[in-house]
C-alpha cells in the first residue's frame, strides 16, 4: 500500500517529467478504479491539456492540468504507477494508460482494482479527500497541535495513526513503523496512553516517515511502480529479530490487517473490543 513516503518520491520523480507535457491519448481499460467525475468521455477532458504538475495531499496523489483539470490517485492496496516508454503490449490490470507528447507513457495498474482514479475540476468532490486531516508532516501540525488534534480519538493508538481524518498519509506499514520507534504497544488505547507516550509517537512519526523519505530518495531510481518496504525496522518482518533488542517481531492479524510490533520493546495486552 503506497504511504505518504512512497508517495512523496513518486511525486518529487513524476513532476518535472510531467509539467508542461501535453497528453495526447487517453485509454479507460478498466472502468472500475477510474472515476470520471467531469462526464462525457474522459479522453476529451485529458487530450490536447498539458500538466502542470504533481503534487501530493495525505496517500492522494494529485497530476494537475491546464484549466483546472485534476487526476487525483488514491492507490489504496495495491494501486501502481509506471511512467516511461509505452509498453509492447497491456498488462491485465492496466486501468488507465495516458500517452504523453515526447514518446512516454503513464500507466495506473491496479491487481485488486481497490485504489481509484478520479478526473475532476474540483478535488472536494473526491471521496476522503474534503475530510483529510492535516498532512503528517505538515511543518504547522506541530506537538502541540497533534496532542490537541489526538484528544478527540479513543481508540488504538495504531488505528489512530491511520485515520485520514486524525493526520493524512500514515497507513498500515508506518503506523507499525511509528509505534515500533516510540516503543508503544499498537493496540493500545489511546486513552491510556500518558502525554510523555504520546510526545514519543509524535516525534517518532515525524522522524521515521522523514527517514524513510530520504532513504525512497536514493533509492526508488526510475522503477516508481515497485515497493521497497525491505528497510522497515517490523513491519513485514515477523519472526526476524528486532533491531532494538533482537526478540522475534510477532504478527497480529486483525481485520485482515497484519500488525507488526516487538513484544519486549512494546509490552501489553490485547484488549477485546466487542
Amino acid at each position: 500500500m503506497p504511504e505518504l513516503p512512497d508517495l512523496q518520491i513518486i511525486g518529487e520523480y513524476l513532476n518535472p517529467r510531467l509539467a508542461g507535457v501535453v497528453v495526447t491519448a487517453a485509454r479507460v481499460r478498466r472502468p472500475i478504479p477510474v472515476r470520471n467525475l467531469l462526464g462525457d468521455n474522459l479522453a476529451t477532458h485529458l487530450v490536447g491539456r498539458r500538466f502542470t504538475g504533481v503534487s501530493r495531499r495525505g496517500k492522494f496523489l494529485l497530476l494537475g492540468l491546464e484549466d483546472s483539470v485534476w487526476v487525483a490517485i488514491n492507490p489504496m492496496l495495491a494501486g501502481r504507477i509506471r511512467y516511461g516508454q509505452p509498453l509492447k503490449r497491456d498488462r491485465t490490470r492496466d486501468a488507465l494508460v495516458i500517452d504523453l507528447a515526447g514518446g512516454n507513457e503513464l500507466r495506473y495498474n491496479d491487481a485488486v482494482d481497490m485504489g481509484k482514479v478520479y478526473l475532476t475540476r474540483d478535488l472536494a468532490q473526491v471521496p476522503g479527500f474534503a475530510s483529510l486531516g492535516p498532512d503528517a508532516l505538515d511543518p504547522g501540525l506541530t506537538l502541540d497541535a497533534f496532542l490537541l488534534r489526538i484528544r478527540r480519538y479513543t481508540g488504538e493508538i495504531k488505528s489512530v495513526l491511520a485515520n485520514q481524518d486524525f493526520v493524512a498519509g500514515i497507513g498500515n506499514a508506518y503506523a507499525d513503523e511509528i509505534c515500533w520507534q516510540a516503543g508503544v504497544y499498537p493496540f493500545r488505547r489511546r486513552s491510556t496512553l500518558q502525554p510523555a507516550e504520546l510526545t514519543q509517537v509524535y516525534q517518532a512519526m515525524r522522524a521515521v516517515l522523514s527517514q524513510a523519505i530520504e532513504t525512497l530518495r536514493a533509492r526508488m531510481g526510475d522503477a516508481i511502480d515497485e515497493e521497497i518496504r525491505d528497510f522497515l525496522a517490523v513491519h513485514g518482518k515477523a519472526g526476524q529479530p528486532c533491531p532494538k533488542c533482537g526478540s522475534a517481531i510477532s504478527e497480529v492479524t486483525r481485520d485482515r490487517r497484519a500488525t507488526h510490533f516487538c513484544r519486549t520493546c512494546q509490552p501489553g495486552v490485547m484488549v477485546d473490543r466487542g
